[in-house]
Order: structure tokens, then sequence, then C-alpha cells
């Protein structure tokens, strides 16, 4: 009975802070593969992370900001599908507050895919070992 009042007050919270961030749009083509997870990533991702390719702008910018929902900023965190997934299934990496199974199946592996190909595009590359 508790885990579904948590589960209740975390979605409200989410789909709150979600009409409460701002939003661009998606910017990938729909005829593209990874629309559907884009789709689906700005539906129910984009209310606790950042990713410019679909407005979403749910991280803090600031430390001072940060909000014990805010998850990482896919614009500045390079991500493989398996990461995505793994975090996917067990609520993020911390099991703190993202919730579990957020999406599943063919969804879950829609939105590892689009994060895999479109995280990090903001990231700075290490420093080459050689120089």
């Amino acid at each position: 009975m508790a885990r579904r009042a948590l589960t209740a007050v975390l979605g409200l919270a989410a789909a709150a802070s979600m009409s409460a961030c701002g939003s661009q749009g998606i910017d990938v083509a729909k005829d593209s593969p990874y629309y559907e997870g884009a789709k689906l990533f700005s539906a129910r991702c984009s209310g606790c992370h950042t990713l410019s390719v679909v407005g979403a702008q749910g991280s803090a910018t600031k430390v001072r900001d940060r909000e014990r929902v805010d998850g990482p900023n896919f614009n500045q965190r390079k991500e493989q599908p398996d990461q995505v997934l793994y975090a996917i299934r067990n609520g993020g990496f911390s099991g703190a507050i993202m919730p579990e199974n957020i999406v599943v199946g063919q969804q879950a592996r829609a939105v590892a895919n689009f994060l895999a190909k479109y995280s990090g595009q903001s990231a700075k590359s290490p420093p080459s070992p050689t120089g």
C-alpha cells in the first residue's frame, strides 16, 4: 500500500515537473529510426533529464539549483544502450529517485538506442595521452 502511494506521488511529481520545464520540441526527423525513442524520452524522461535534441531541460544547470529529482544532463554525459537499459530497469544507477521500468520492452530499447545516438554531443573529450 505504501509503495503504491509513493509511486503515485512520484508520478504526480514527475508530471508536475514536466509541465513546469520548458520544451523546444523534438529535433529528430519523424522518419528517423530514433524518432520513437525521442518521443518516449520527451514524454517520460524530460522532467528530470536535459537533452537539447528533444528540448528537455530537466537537469539543474547550477549546483545551487540542484534538486533531488534532477537526473544527468545528457548533453554532457554520453551513454551506451546497455547502460541506459540498466538504468531504466533499476531506477537509475543509485536507485534513489528514478522510477524502475519507466519504459519496458521495445520502448526501453528505443529510448536506449536514441540516447546512445544523441547523448554526449556537448561533452568535452578527455585529453589525449599523447597530448
